[in-house]
């Protein structure tokens, strides 16, 4: 069975290893994922992350969750663009998140950015996700 929103899994999986106090975890890999997980290790949100393949012609992707002082680094992370419901948005009414404290990932012409990014960039696009 096909799964409908493998980015929204993704976050959930996160969401749910930290509140679990969970070190490592895995999910399916592509190339979208590993962008988006660029984007957040960049910004502080996790450790690292890095592909392996499970067997041949199969890759997941291990990410290390970050904690400070036994508590998630991430408080909230929350997907914004679905499948049933797009969300774009032009470069100069891109949000801003928890009064600047919070990032929203988006995915524009430029590749996969933070909002900051995107708002130096002057360029627009989708708005995958926000993080806090």
């Amino acid at each position: 069975m096909s799964m409908s929103d493998p980015i929204a899994d993704m976050l959930t999986r996160i969401r749910n290893a930290q509140q679990a106090r969970k070190a490592i975890i895995a999910c399916p890999h592509s190339n979208l994922k590993c962008a988006m997980l660029g984007v957040i290790k960049q910004e502080g949100f996790i450790k690292d992350y890095e592909v392996v393949e499970v067997r041949q012609g199969i890759k997941a992707i291990r990410i290390e969750l970050k904690y400070h002082s036994n508590e998630p680094v991430i408080k909230k992370i929350r997907r914004m663009s679905t499948p049933g419901r797009r969300m774009y948005v032009q470069s100069a009414k891109i949000p801003t998140y928890y009064n600047g404290l919070g990032i929203a990932i988006l995915s524009t012409p430029k590749g996969v950015i933070s909002d900051q990014q995107a708002r130096n960039d002057n360029v627009g696009g989708e708005i995958l996700c926000t993080i806090f």
